[in-house]
């Protein structure tokens, strides 16, 4: 999970001592393999990135975004950047906003992990749902795009987009909660009781029926890029955890903002705001309104899928909290990150307690 990979250049800074690497080997490379590549170059790493650490890479010409695995040992299954290019090589032809990939390296030799290239887009990344200093009507136009830009991805013909072996196209609700109870267990820091009984009931509660699309797996407001001045999205980022799975899953991990509280250092909400006079939509305003863009009369057995996303989210942040205190964290809240997994936790298992 990370909070950014990339806006603009003042969410730069020195690259961090954890995740140096040679600069003149990735020039050298580029300069050969990427068309229109030259430097010198001057590199830097953006703030945000609680997984795979990303950098921005200057050149006389232009910029570029460069994205690689951490450094130290590796969870199972984790930090994938091989599939962060391969569905927006994807998406990119099907007209969804992403940034333009332009080459995959998995030659571990050059900068000793593999990593990807893709386009700077200059935009906005809202950092806080609350979008402070915004006008009411402006918070609306956000969150309608963002909305919008959901039902998008999951309308997209993964077929026709090349992502037909992207992953399995059948029971992704099942395979997650088998896969975030494993990378739980294996980075747990202390006991949780919470997640314990989601462990237990999140499988005997599953609802009847699937259906699959292209699952963003980390679609927050601060992993979009948006227009400098317009309420549209220019680029989502952040694919290390989509697949193929289940559109409502995406749309309640979406929503977990909604039950977070505001104001925090990291995973801020707007638990405790007055959203009328922000201009904000409700949880349920917000999800009637994917439901209408998606053609869907109404959501089934919602707070199962909200219980799902918070103990999916919960997981991931014990990760963080793993990588902390092995000292090979991508971003310096990794601490408040993985801080958070235990309340995370309790507020799934309340949803599951309400279903």
């Amino acid at each position: 999970m990370t909070t950014n990979s990339h806006a603009g250049a003042a969410d730069t800074g020195a690259v961090r001592d954890v995740h140096r690497f040679d600069e003149n080997a990735l020039a050298a490379y580029l300069s050969a393999a990427l068309p229109g590549f030259r430097g010198p170059v001057t590199i830097k790493q953006f703030k945000g990135g609680q997984s795979n650490p990303t950098f921005l890479i200057d050149t006389p010409d232009r910029r570029y975004v460069l994205r690689k695995k951490p450094p130290g040992t590796l969870l199972p299954s984790a930090h994938l950047i091989e599939r962060e290019y391969k569905v927006m090589a994807g998406l990119k032809g099907t007209g969804f906003p992403v940034a333009t990939p332009h080459l995959l390296c998995e030659d571990t030799t050059i900068i000793g992990t593999a990593f990807y290239v893709m386009d700077f887009v200059e935009g906005r990344i809202f950092w806080d749902p609350a979008l402070p200093g915004m006008s009411a009507d402006e918070r609306a136009g956000i969150f309608d795009a963002m909305n919008d830009t959901l039902a998008r991805l999951h309308s997209v013909d993964w077929r026709a987009a090349g992502l037909a072996n992207y992953g399995k196209p059948d029971n992704y609700i099942g395979r997650q909660i088998d896969r975030w109870t494993r990378q739980y267990q294996a980075a747990r820091t202390e006991p949780m009781p919470a997640m314990d009984r989601l462990i237990e009931w999140l499988p005997a509660n599953r609802p009847p029926g699937d259906e699959t699309a292209i699952a963003h797996g980390d679609f927050r407001i601060d992993n979009m890029i948006f227009h400098p001045t317009e309420p549209r999205v220019l680029a989502v980022l952040d694919w290390e955890l989509s697949t193929l799975g289940h559109p409502l899953a995406d749309l309640a991990y979406n929503c977990m903002i909604w039950h977070l509280p505001a104001g925090q250092r990291a995973l801020t909400g707007l638990g405790g705001l007055d959203l009328a006079a922000l201009g904000l939509p409700t949880e349920d305003e917000y999800v009637a309104a994917y439901a209408r863009r998606t053609g869907r009369s109404g959501i089934d057995d919602w707070r199962f899928y909200m219980a799902f996303g918070l103990f999916r989210i919960a997981a991931i942040a014990e990760g963080v909290r793993a990588r902390a205190l092995q000292g090979n964290a991508s971003s310096p809240d990794a601490d408040a990150v993985g801080g958070m997994a235990p309340l995370l936790a309790e507020l799934g298992w309340q949803q599951a307690r309400a279903a």
